[in-house]
């Protein structure tokens, strides 16, 4: 990597590395050659305090750093081990097998990790060849900023970078690089790693890292693993509320792909619910569906188990007991989607404050929905918009309209119902042939989908100038199919 004198925030931080070799390589990225713009997000940078013209600035060259050829002062590149349960299975382990952290950057809103996906080789890469390609990385950029935009905590996306590189998948595809920022990338499988290799002293290590850096108000419980562990429960609990209410489906829930703090981590074979289905797959390497759309709530809470698992060996005492503990706060993520759902999906019907009766209500809507396949976002939307387009999508209309006598009597209780529906459902999510129309443009040279589609999913609320952006899918993309390889 060449070294550059100037760039952000110099010298870097970086609290990971603190922690030793035990938990992780430290390398220097392959770097992609004769790099390219692909895309950039000003909201991303915005929040990392960089200024507009950030990826134009040539005292920066943030093109060099950001395709991993070069480093700004104070860099530390690495890629950290962990291992993990994938499809329920243990995998042993695992690791940063294409993504490299480069360091941290002082934010008004606190330290932001910086990561590189797909700049090649790392001694957790496995079988693979440590790449990304510009499909994926433009769908994984574009997922991130348009959960962002929704509310749903995610990492973020900070900009794509290609080149002509040839990269293998299914087909020759050509190579690049996305930039991922978030306050960590600790993952459940972190923990799992070193509780499964016995690796109690780096276990305790990194609890008193993610306990100071992340959670430091644990830090006064009688048990801190436990607190940090019932912390992790809520968080994902609310989580699974957002992903379930915007009708997004992550696709490999693996524990490895699980963030320590909440966020959406791992954009792959994601989709969005087209026709309501909660049997919906958005995966086809997912054979037997176990990360299925209805599955996602009771996949986290055996993911928290397995964290909980991994746990253990921090408590003193009878290691049953000490179990017991963890399992107990492992439960506080039942009560907590229960009270995230039921405040998502009110909010979806206009509800503000819950009511008896008011799950009853939503369980039926969702039952028509399925029934007949209903689109997901726009019957919502019709809904919140009051056009009746909705009731055209259900099969059962007397069944419906009385529903609908019966949400608008619950509905003539609640502050302004509407405003509440029109900002809780969106006109716009990315879905699956939205995204390709722009992978499309892109492999042909032209980014400019790319960046129009961004600006459009910042605004997911708000009515999109293009009517299509928020159509039924098109007849081509009933084929599009999505995998691990996504």
């Amino acid at each position: 990597m060449t070294p550059i004198d100037a760039g952000p925030a110099a010298p870097w931080p970086n609290r990971f590395a603190m922690l030793g070799p035990r938990f992780y390589t430290a390398l220097a990225p392959t770097g992609l050659p004769d790099p390219h713009w692909v895309a950039t997000s000003p909201a991303t940078a915005a929040l990392l305090g960089w200024p507009a013209d950030w990826a134009d600035r040539p005292d920066w060259q943030a093109l060099q750093v950001l395709a991993g050829n070069a480093a700004w002062p104070g860099m530390q590149p690495l890629a950290s081990v962990y291992s993990g349960h994938q499809f329920g299975v243990w995998a042993g382990q695992l690791g940063d097998g294409r993504a490299h952290l480069l360091g941290e950057v002082a934010t008004p809103t606190g330290s932001m990790e910086i990561q590189i996906k797909g700049a090649g080789l790392t001694p957790y890469s496995r079988m693979g060849d440590g790449r990304a390609v510009l499909r994926s990385s433009i769908r994984e950029f574009l997922c991130s900023e348009a959960m962002a935009a929704l509310g749903i905590p995610t990492t973020r996306a900070l900009a794509v970078v290609g080149s002509a590189l040839p990269v293998r998948r299914e087909r020759i595809e050509t190579g690049a690089v996305v930039t991922r920022v978030a306050p960590s990338f600790l993952r459940f499988g972190h923990f799992e790693h070193f509780a499964h290799h016995g690796e109690h002293e780096a276990l305790r290590e990194l609890l008193d890292h993610t306990l100071r850096e992340h959670a430091p108000h644990c830090l006064q419980a009688p048990e801190p693993a436990v607190a940090l562990l019932q912390q992790v429960a809520e968080q994902t609990a609310a989580l699974m509320a957002h992903w379930q209410a915007v009708g997004f489906c992550h696709g490999v829930m693996n524990t490895d792909n699980m963030s320590l703090l909440g966020l959406t981590l791992d954009y792959g074979p994601f989709g969005f619910l087209d026709g309501f289905d909660p049997g919906h797959i958005c995966n086809h390497s997912d054979e037997r569906g176990r990360y299925a759309y209805a599955r996602q709530p009771s996949v986290a809470f055996w993911n928290l188990h397995a964290l909980a698992h991994a746990l253990v060996p921090l408590l003193d005492g009878d290691r049953e007991a000490a179990g017991e503990r963890l399992l107990d706060a492992v439960e506080a993520f039942k009560p907590a989607f229960k009270s995230a759902m039921l405040r998502q999906m009110g909010a979806k019907l206009g509800i503000r404050h819950a009511e008896d009766g008011d799950q009853a209500l939503i369980d039926e809507l969702l039952q028509l929905l399925a029934a007949a396949r209903a689109d997901f976002t726009r019957s919502f939307r019709s809904l919140a918009r009051g056009d009746g387009e909705i009731r055209d999508h259900v099969l059962d209309r007397e069944a419906f309209d009385a529903w609908h006598a019966r949400w608008q009597a619950r509905i003539s209780r609640e502050p302004e119902p509407q405003a509440l529906m029109l900002r809780s459902n969106p006109a716009v999510v990315l879905r699956n042939h939205l995204a390709e129309t722009a992978i499309r443009a892109a492999e042909g040279g032209d980014f400019s989908e790319v960046q129009r589609l961004l600006k459009v999913l910042s605004t997911p609320y708000d009515e999109p100038e293009r009517a299509d952006d928020a159509a039924l899918p098109p007849d081509w993309a009933q084929h599009l199919e999505v995998s691990c390889s996504s």
